[in-house]
């Protein structure tokens, strides 16, 4: 065939497999939108292939360019480069944190990606396939700049929020650009942008309308309802020509002599970037995108289904060397708490955050992201369902059943493997046998499909029928307490015996089976699970599911270790109050109303809360005390311990101020403290009050002290 045409392999031949997940922009960490729409299913797919020995290659990366990197540089007051180093290695550590298991993490900055992206740009250009073509955009007269249209704020015309982008209003969600805009001004200087010419060089969608019609309304009918939709609506509504380039000094530098000033179009140059990713992982890259028995999915959210299923797929096809996506299985958004995530409004579980909050919890994350995945429609991420799902599935189910298992197997059966007795099997046993095997035919199904909610369904399905066998078996109730000797009660207790050992048997086996099928989901619960059997990686091979001899009779097994511990009440408030706190904070756009010289400095203050009445204000116990001593909390950036004498004794207070305070320098501070604060752990240590703080404009925290040193446990009224 030739490459760059649609002709599938036949099912289950296809030699080798390339899976890529969306580029983040590496202008700040990832939350766990994208944790949920993007990269926990992507690992979950390749960790399946690979347990199915298939030729697979994982792919990802950082995406460094474009107008969101210059704007959180022109925001910390940094270059773009500072910005992207910073973000790059967060990203990498929480990916490696959470078990994403790229083969190779790399970045557009990369030289190997600077040359692939120009390469790819100069080859359609030597073969005319471009249109240059002269057009006004919106100029900074006093930056001497284009301006993106993130680089353009003003109200918008449909909730009159004055902090619009010019691409969208966060507010309202609006689509926009600059045009609509009320009052437009530009980010970089407040200045009021005018139109001025420019050239760019464009790529003829429409010129590949008619097959990419034929590839995807015809080809493709299997892919998810939302891919193929939005396809089928930008396909009806007609392609226009779309620009390839952009003018700024960030990016990719369009290879071209009359090009001064002019980057490669973000959206032109990431994509390239799983091309160059390969090219760095291997010397065999073009194996993977070069022929024809290769299966390519990418895996994105459904705000990049137009780039990866009709822009991108467009250029491989005029370049005509690569071969094209098999499934763009894009999963839809994940809100929080009722609401969407919002990176300006810091409304956003970052996942960097949640690794050093609940640290050996990762796989309740994957879980609860996974299980709650918006595969087919928006969902909703609450902390209680969260807390639902870790103690009600996690703790009382699968990792119920696993603990109650091996309790028993070193009760009953001397920390062994027993054997199987088939003369006293019953039809419960068999029946059991028999959801082991289908299983594995359900899951594998599932995942193959990326239904991968209902794959993990299935697993955790396997461990409450592995419950209900225990609960009907009752193995415990075999055992007498004073058993007599001789005659029929000898023959009644062997009996009993086999009993025990086949419901223990088999439920040890059915863990087995558990490590392998949760292996893809849950991978550090597997590897406990491993631990537990004391058996070694290879088990997890995927042929290996479904089978019932995988412990051998008389096997030495490890004492139990709880898989998962219970979440909290008192962590889910942290963890609430925490993400409305943030919220609150990021609010105000102070930067808008300094730059324009306005007086009305209630602007930079957050709202009022709501009014309470004198008796609720009675209630707090405020006390002036004196720090003591201060040191940082092991493990977390922000914490503080501290050591506070309130007069009538000194009590250990857990404070968030460790980014704005060394501790040697607080220590002799007196602060104002609620004194009767229910007690509450953070991060293994009780904090007995909290101390108040006064937060200024820029976010800065100051200690609210009295003029005069006073006796600690004077009461502040």
């Amino acid at each position: 065939m030739n490459i760059g045409e649609d002709k599938k392999a036949p099912l289950g031949v296809w030699g080798r497999y390339l899976i890529t997940a969306a580029l983040p922009y590496a202008n700040g960490p990832v939350h766990i939108g994208h944790m949920a729409g993007v990269y926990v299913p992507a690992d979950i797919y390749v960790r399946y292939l690979r347990a199915q020995k298939r030729d697979v290659v994982f792919v990802g990366g950082s995406d460094e360019h474009g107008v969101p990197i210059t704007i959180r540089a022109m925001k910390e007051g940094v270059s773009p480069q500072q910005i992207v180093d910073k973000y790059h290695a967060i990203i990498k550590e929480s990916f490696e944190q959470m078990g994403i298991s790229f083969d190779i993490y790399s970045r557009t900055s990369n030289q190997v990606h600077h040359e692939t992206a120009a390469a790819f740009f100069k080859k359609l250009y030597d073969e005319g396939l471009f249109e240059e073509k002269e057009t006004e955009q919106y100029y900074d007269e006093n930056a001497k700049i284009f301006l993106a249209d993130r680089y353009i704020t003003g109200t918008c015309p449909v909730c009159s929020n004055p902090n619009a982008y010019g691409d969208q209003c966060e507010r309202c969600g609006s689509s926009l650009s600059p045009e609509l805009l009320i009052n437009p001004r530009s980010t970089l200087s407040d200045a009021i942008p005018v139109k001025k010419k420019t050239k760019h060089w464009y790529f003829p969608l429409q010129n590949y309308e008619s097959w990419l019609k034929e590839w995807i309304l015809e080809g493709h009918k299997e892919w998810k309802n939302n891919v193929y939709g939005q396809c089928k609506s930008w396909l009806d509504n007609g392609l226009q020509s779309r620009a390839m380039t952009r003018d700024s000094n960030w990016g990719i530098k369009v290879p071209l002599p009359d090009a001064e000033g002019k980057v490669l179009y973000v959206w032109f140059d990431a994509p390239i970037g799983y091309i160059s990713a390969t090219k760095e992982l291997t010397p065999q890259w073009a194996d993977y995108w070069c022929k024809e028995d290769t299966k390519l999915v990418h895996f994105i959210g459904k705000d990049n289904i137009v780039f990866h299923c009709i822009i991108f797929p467009a250029m491989l096809k005029a370049h005509g060397n690569f071969v094209l996506p098999d499934n763009v299985p894009a999963n839809e958004f994940l809100n929080i708490e009722g609401d969407k995530v919002s990176t300006s409004r810091n409304w956003a579980v970052w996942v960097n955050e949640y690794v050093k909050d609940f640290p050996g919890c990762e796989d309740v994350l994957r879980y609860v992201l996974c299980s709650n995945a918006p595969e087919t429609k928006d969902n909703d991420f609450t902390w209680k369902d969260f807390q639902e799902k870790n103690n009600s599935e996690l703790v009382a189910i699968f990792g119920n059943f696993v603990n109650r298992t091996f309790v028993l197997m070193h009760k009953l059966c001397n920390g062994k493997v027993p054997p199987l007795h088939t003369d006293v099997m019953d039809e419960t046993d068999r029946i059991l046998i028999e959801e082991i095997k289908n299983a594995k035919t359900k899951v594998e199904n599932c995942i193959e499909e990326y239904k991968f909610r209902e794959a993990l369904f299935e697993v955790i399905d396997l461990a409450r029928k592995g419950n209900k066998y225990l609960q009907e078996k009752e193995p415990w109730k075999k055992v007498p307490l004073n058993p007599p000797s001789g005659g029929a009660f000898e023959s009644d207790a062997m009996v009993n015996h086999k009993l025990i050992d086949n419901c223990i048997h088999l439920c040890l086996q059915l863990t087995a089976n558990l490590a392998i099928l949760i292996n893809p989901f849950l991978p550090f619960t597997s590897k406990k699970l491993l631990h537990m059997l004391k058996v070694v990686d290879k088990i997890l091979d995927w042929k290996n599911a479904g089978k019932i001899k995988l412990l051998s009779v008389g096997y030495s097994l490890r004492p139990p270790e709880l898989l998962f511990r219970k979440i909290e009440d008192h962590e889910l408030s942290y963890q609430v109050e925490k993400l409305r706190s943030g919220s609150i904070k990021s609010e105000p756009n102070n930067e808008k109303s300094e730059k324009m010289g306005t007086n009305d400095k209630s602007t930079n203050q957050p709202a009022n809360k709501s009014t309470i009445q004198y008796d609720d204000f009675a209630k707090l116990d405020l006390r002036t005390g004196t720090i003591v001593s201060a040191e940082k909390v092991e493990k977390a950036d922000k914490l503080l311990k501290l050591l506070i004498d309130l007069g009538f004794e000194t009590r250990t207070i857990v404070s968030g101020i460790a980014l704005h305070f060394k501790p040697e320098e607080i220590v002799g501070k007196q602060v104002v403290v609620v004194a009767n604060l229910a007690p509450r752990k953070m991060r293994g240590i009780e904090s007995n009050g909290m101390i108040l703080m006064a937060e200024d404009k820029e976010g800065k925290l100051h200690f609210i002290n009295p003029d005069d040193k006073i006796n600690e446990g004077s009461p502040v009224t």
